[in-house]
């Protein structure tokens, strides 16, 4: 490792943006672990940086023998001819060398310790910065793209981020040198170190923007109780206004719209939909479908709910392939189906019939219930299913029979 190894080292430090005296104190530290190894105490090791020739220099006092034979050692016949003329056997004579100076293997080892220090303390760097801004939006530049698995790899200037691709938003795409924001999620470590993992997918991603664009959410005069999305698609988000005389969706859309427009621009157009949090469920479910002409919503034991519609706006509320309900659904917490009036009357026609026997039917004698029951068929349901020609090939029964139980079973 010479003078301009050195200053490489040193200018690196200052790209990563680490502590460039803790980097120097690293590299003599480092190479005072690798030579003493090979030295005694008495030997008195020091090294430092000479700030003239920003060389790396080491200074130890050697024993005087007969025949070297480590590095602590140097022999009578050195000693007399290049260091004192006087020197004795057992005497020390103090030595000054470069570090380029020592055999290339121990160059080696010390190097290979430096290189790792550092990359300790870059990992430690990168750690407390991801410290300081986890589940923050960060912005940074298209570094290079991974051909192998599709992650953009991008500048923060501290530090290199990933953006896996599985945290990107489907049909988005990036160049090197684009300017991007990301939302910081955690942390990998690996072979090569510790790596700062980015998201545009995540809710909380959509969170931070509405916190930085939406006045009344950052002073906490609104609050966001939940956000679910379809990333690129859709996002529903439910707010509450702690200040009564607040309109959360007036507030989102902002004079003119500015306000959810610069949202939707960072997300390239995806479908935001503010939804005013309610205590009343029915209510909740109606503000989270999104749609405003709802004619009923009933909420049924096993926490689903029926929304009946007119037939032009089902679908509507079911949305492009199903997200709008699925999303709604997510929101509420609840299992939603969409209904017209008619086709909410025949589930409810099915239920009724599902559950009533067969003798609940209008023209169902005893003995009738017996054949009925005798063949299978034992709620309303089974005989409504059934064709009128299966129903009149059972014993006793007949044609006209049959079709009365069919009429009365289709109204029942």
């Amino acid at each position: 490792m010479n003078a301009n190894i050195l200053e490489a080292v040193i200018k690196l430090a200052a790209i990563k943006q680490l502590d460039g005296e803790l980097i120097q104190q690293i590299i003599v530290d480092s190479i005072v672990n690798t030579l003493a190894k090979k030295l005694e105490p008495e030997n008195e090791l020091e090294v430092y940086i000479d700030e003239l020739s920003r060389g790396i220099k080491v200074r130890y006092k050697c024993l005087v023998v007969e025949l070297e034979s480590s590095l602590g050692e140097i022999s009578l016949a050195e000693a007399r001819l290049e260091h004192d003329s006087d020197a004795h056997l057992g005497d020390y004579i103090q030595k000054e060398m470069g570090l380029h100076e020592f055999e290339p293997k121990l160059v080696k080892t010390a190097q290979k310790i430096i290189q790792d220090r550092i990359r300790d303390l870059e990992d430690q760097k990168i750690q407390n910065d991801f410290d300081k801004q986890k589940h923050t939006i960060v912005s940074g530049k298209i570094k290079s793209i991974d051909e192998n698995n599709g992650g953009y790899r991008i500048d923060l200037n501290y530090t290199d981020a990933l953006l896996p691709l599985d945290e990107q938003i489907e049909n988005e795409f990036y160049r090197v040198g684009d300017n991007i924001k990301a939302y910081v999620t955690n942390i990998r470590s690996g072979n090569k170190g510790v790596t700062v993992i980015l998201s545009r997918t995540n809710p909380e991603f959509v969170k931070k923007l509405f916190e930085a664009e939406i006045p009344s959410i950052f002073n906490g005069k609104m609050h966001i109780r939940k956000i679910v999305r379809e990333p690129g698609i859709r996002t529903k988000v439910e707010l509450e206004a702690l200040d009564e005389n607040l309109n959360p969706i007036n507030e989102c859309i902002g004079p003119k719209g500015t306000r959810i427009d610069s949202i939707r621009k960072e997300l390239h157009g995806e479908q935001i939909d503010i939804v005013v949090h309610s205590e009343d469920l029915e209510q909740m479910v109606e503000n989270a479908l999104g749609i405003s002409n709802v004619k009923r919503v009933v909420i049924e034991r096993n926490r689903s709910a029926c929304v009946i519609v007119d037939a032009a706006d089902k679908v509507i509320a079911i949305g492009k392939q199903g997200k709008n309900v699925r999303l709604a659904a997510k929101l509420t917490g609840m299992k939603i189906d969409i209904f017209t009036s008619e086709e909410f009357e025949e589930k409810m026609s099915k239920e009724r019939r599902t559950v009533s026997h067969v003798s609940e039917l209008d023209g169902v004698t005893p003995k009738i219930a017996d054949v009925l029951r005798n063949a299978g068929y034992t709620s309303v349901q089974d005989v409504f299913q059934a064709s009128i020609s299966e129903l009149a090939s059972l014993e006793g029964m007949g044609q006209k029979t049959a079709e009365k139980l069919k009429e009365a079973a289709k109204y029942f």
